[in-house]
């Protein structure tokens, strides 16, 4: 019995060690193929990130579901487009939307 507990304790212990990894990503080299086909995460979730960082850069504490919404739906159709697909996510933006302070 207590070889059990002591064999369950210790996969506890090693199922919430590696449940605490991190994986830190540059977004700078994340292309629109990554992007779109969520190889480096969710869409939504890295698109998200980035608005935060854009918004960030100049000063904007305001979030606007809809301009997110319809500027991450622009930022994924010009990524969807195979010929774009090695393009940098954060120069797909600046293409799409200008440049940002």
């Amino acid at each position: 019995m207590y070889l059990k507990m002591m064999f369950g304790l210790a996969f506890i212990f090693v199922s919430f060690s590696s449940a605490q990894a991190q994986v830190t990503i540059e977004v700078s080299k994340i292309t629109c193929d990554q992007f779109v086909h969520g190889k480096v995460g969710p869409s939504r979730s890295v698109g998200l990130w980035l608005s935060g960082f854009y918004n960030g850069r100049k000063d904007n504490t305001a979030f606007d579901l809809k301009a997110f919404e319809e500027k991450l739906s622009e930022l994924e159709q010009f990524c969807y487009d195979q010929k774009n697909w090695t393009v940098p996510v954060i120069q797909a933006i600046e293409q799409k939307f200008g440049q940002v302070k």
